[in-house]
Parts: structure tokens; sequence; C-alpha cells
């Protein structure tokens, strides 16, 4: 359903859209992450309720000045109402009200590019209603707080460190205004407008910017923005979030593999600041959720003809698919699924070369570490999971712009960070591997390292890289190991 006005000079292009699954928009005009609910709404998958502004709608903001039209608010209002309707929920209701998530999603998969922000349209009227609804005052609060987070680091663009969660909320706004000067709306609207004009500008962003560069895509295509009703995966012991990929992203093995974390939301598992736990955790402590995303999983790559990336939220033992995408892989495993994906005749011989790029054949000349060394018998510094694989070596440096300048200036560095963040991407280009503290295999650092075939380790342990700077390591991207030294 079009939510809008056709764009002056579009074609043929509307602002806004809802997305019920009853046809399939452009990618162009709606962006990945969009196209993806739309595509996982056609064959009846548990989708949340969405709308998304488009492409032509970020052009024509940036046309605008970097300022929403009157035409652009009258479609979020009316996708807002398309979203209350079908989940009988107001935003900013006293009574079973609504919170959102809303994320950028250009037409080509950026992965942790750009920004999204959760729990929007809460504030304390709809904290307590939340409290009431569920019975449950620690869940409303962490969603409270969560979104006074994201909304400070994403909107406001303050670093500020994470908000003591036994504070009220009263406290927590004192706090976000002496470090910028202002703090979080409290209407759900003007929260909802600030934070699509802050994903709008995300497109020009220093990261997103060097993210197009490095991998040759085109700047003008702009950002769509999806809202989405919120489902919670930590509502409770029975509420989880994770990510699946229905195939193995590092070796190409024709196996589910994926991370879960119980009572917890999306961003825990990505930014790789909670190590979650193998998706077989799933199949032990909810087998139905479980069988029920593999299932899903099946549908998804048969219509997409291709390993996808699913994320993914249980609420109170029901699922619900939030995304799914073509999943970044480590070089081997692109030949592998390509060459798989061919003899199970799901593609054609053309697409299946056309899947491997002169890059991952490059890539997969890489480095290992050769056979005559006896591993056994180096120091190995900390061990962590395999994440990417391959070998790499250089000098342990823990901070991305100095990667940069060590480089520049001849050296080879292991890029070492507690997790990795969107806005260490420029220290991952030049890094001759990366090495984590925290995070899972799904985080944003093992992605965004199997797609540029960066060997990576992550999960090493809270404190365990503190104190290697400086000093030259080995990375075993397949054993997960650091050892002293060049190997």
């Amino acid at each position: 359903m079009n939510l809008g006005v056709t764009t002056p000079g579009a074609s043929p292009g509307a602002l806004g859209l809802v997305l019920d699954g009853s046809h399939l928009p452009d990618r162009q005009l709606i962006g990945g992450k969009a196209w993806s609910v739309a595509r996982m709404l056609a064959p009846g998958l548990p989708v949340p309720p969405a709308f998304v502004l488009t492409t032509d709608a970020c052009r024509e903001y940036f046309r605008n000045g970097g300022a929403l039209t009157g035409p652009m608010l009258d479609s979020v209002r009316a996708g807002i109402a398309h979203i209350e309707a079908a989940t009988q929920r107001r935003l900013g209701g006293a009574v079973r009200p609504l919170l959102v998530s809303v994320r950028s999603g250009a037409p080509v998969s950026m992965p942790g590019m750009m920004d999204t922000v959760l729990n929007l349209g809460i504030n304390e009227v709809s904290e307590a209603a939340l409290a009431r609804e569920t019975g449950n005052a620690a869940f409303a609060r962490d969603n409270h707080r969560r979104f006074c987070e994201m909304f400070t680091r994403i909107v406001l663009r303050s670093p500020i460190a994470d908000l003591p969660p036994g504070a009220e909320p009263g406290e927590w706004r004192a706090l976000i205004a002496q470090s910028c000067q202002q703090a979080p709306p409290t209407d759900p609207f003007e929260q909802l407008t600030l934070t699509i004009n802050a994903i709008f500008d995300s497109w020009n962003g220093r990261r997103a910017k060097r993210y197009r560069d490095h991998h040759g895509i085109d700047h003008a295509m702009g950002t769509a923005v999806t809202i989405q009703a919120m489902v919670f995966g930590n509502s409770d012991a029975r509420s989880g979030t994770g990510v699946l990929f229905t195939r193995n992203p590092l070796t190409g093995a024709d196996t589910p593999y994926g991370e879960y974390l119980e009572c917890a939301q999306g961003e825990d598992v990505v930014s790789g600041s909670h190590t979650p736990v193998p998706i077989d955790r799933l199949r032990v402590c909810m087998p139905a959720v479980h069988a029920e995303l593999m299932a899903a999983a099946q549908t998804l790559e048969r219509e997409n003809r291709d390993v996808q990336d699913i994320e993914f939220t249980v609420e109170q033992g029901k699922l619900y698919l939030l995304q799914s995408r073509s999943a970044k892989r480590s070089p081997a495993a692109a030949v592998r699924c390509a060459v798989e994906m061919v003899a199970e005749g799901r593609i054609n011989e053309t697409e299946a070369l056309r899947r491997v790029s002169a890059d991952q054949i490059r890539m997969l000349l890489r480095p290992a570490l050769a056979a005559h060394i006896d591993i056994s018998r180096e120091t190995v510094l900390a061990r962590g999971e395999a994440a990417s694989p391959g070998a790499g070596f250089g000098v342990i440096v823990e901070d991305a712009d100095e990667a940069e300048r060590q480089v520049a200036a001849g050296h080879a560095v292991v890029l070492s960070r507690p997790t990795t963040s969107p806005e260490d991407v420029h220290g991952m280009f030049v890094a001759q591997a990366v090495i984590t503290e925290r995070g899972g295999s799904t985080s944003h650092a093992a992605v965004v390292s199997r797609q540029l075939g960066v060997p990576c380790i992550v999960g090493c342990g809270d404190g365990s890289l503190k104190g290697l700077a400086g000093r030259m390591v080995t990375i075993d991207g397949n054993s997960g190991c650091v050892f002293s030294g060049q190997l």
C-alpha cells in the first residue's frame, strides 16, 4: 500500500509503503531490509508489521536540506496508523503501548554501516503501561534504558557510557543532558522523526562512505528506513534473539549455523557486547521454535536461491523473523556453496561463476600456517572462536585510527578490540587480522571479516588481550589461536 505521494522526478517512486506481503516492491526503492520483510511475509512467515520510507524519500530529504517534508511526515503518520491497527497498540499509549524499531536499509547490504534505534516510543507513561501489562517492571525499565542509550549514541551523536540500570528515567535524562546539552524527547512522534533524520544522515556518515568506497557501491542510491513493531527477546526466560545462517559461512557446509542469546535483544548479538551460545541450544530449550525456525530457513533459502543470514527474535515462546539477506561468507565458503548449489539444481553454472569474485579467488591464496609448523610447540597468548579462516601476522594495535597510521607507515598490524563496532571498519580494511575479547561468530567483527577475507578470532575472553599492544603476533583463523611472534 502506497503511504505517500509520488516524488517529483522519480519513476515510479513513492515516499512510503506498507509492507504486507501482497506484492514485492522494487528493491532499489525500498532497500534490502524492507525487501526481505516483504519477501518473508509473502509465504506467510511470522514477521512483525512494518512500513518503509523509501530511497526516493531519502533523496528528497537531502534535496530539502536534510529535513523531512510535509508529505514524508504524512507517510510516517499513515504508516504508524497501519502498525497500530495491526497490533491493536498505540504509539505512546497509556494502555497497550506500541514500541517500534527504526532501521536503515540500503538496496545493497552494508552490515552495520548505518544506524538502528530500538524500543522507540517509550517514555515514563508507556513504561508504566508496559510494566502493568506484563507484570514485569524490570523488563519495561530495561527497554527504556536501552532506548535512551541508543538514541543518545545514534541521534544525539554522543558516546555516552552505559546508563546505570537502577536509576530513574529522569536521572538518565539529566546525565545525558550534562553530556550533550539535550536529552531524548519524551514525545514518541518527536523521537521517531528525529531518529528518521539521523538514519537518513547516516547514509553520508564516515563509515558508510568508506564502506561504499571500499566495495564500489554507488553513493547516489540512498537508504530506505524500515519502521517495524518491536518484539521483545528480553521479555523473559522463554525469549531471546539470534542469527541463523542456512549454511556454514566459514566452510560452506550444508548445515545450519548460528547463535542464540537468551533474554536479550538483537543488538546484544550483532554488536558483540555479549557472547551467545550455538543455535543448537534453542533445540534443547524450545524444540518447537527451533523446528519452526529451521523450516523457515529452508523456505527462505529455496525462495532466494542463496545462503541466507536470518535475524530472529523469540518472544515468550513465539518466533518472529526480522530480516533475511544473502549471507556474507568466507571465500572458501563462497566457492563451495556455488558448486553445491549447481549440483542441487538451484542455480546454473553462469550464476555460480558470478557469485565468486576475483577478489575472493585472490583471498583463497592468502597465507595459511605452514604444515611443517608444530603449533603445539608455539606460545599461545590467547584463544577464542575461529570466526574467519586464514592466517595473518602483525603488531597488535588497539585503535582503528592507529591501524591506519601504522599501515600507512609500512607496518603490518592486527586490530585488537574488546568488540568491534561499525566505527572500526576502516581499521578492519587495512589489518592483517582482527581479534576481539567478546562476541560470537555472528557478531559485526565476524561478519565483516568474512566478507573482507580477513582472518578473525572472537570471544577470547574479557581482559585476555590486555597488555598485548605492540607485540608481534600470528593469528590462526582456523584454530582460534593467537601465537606469539611471526610464524
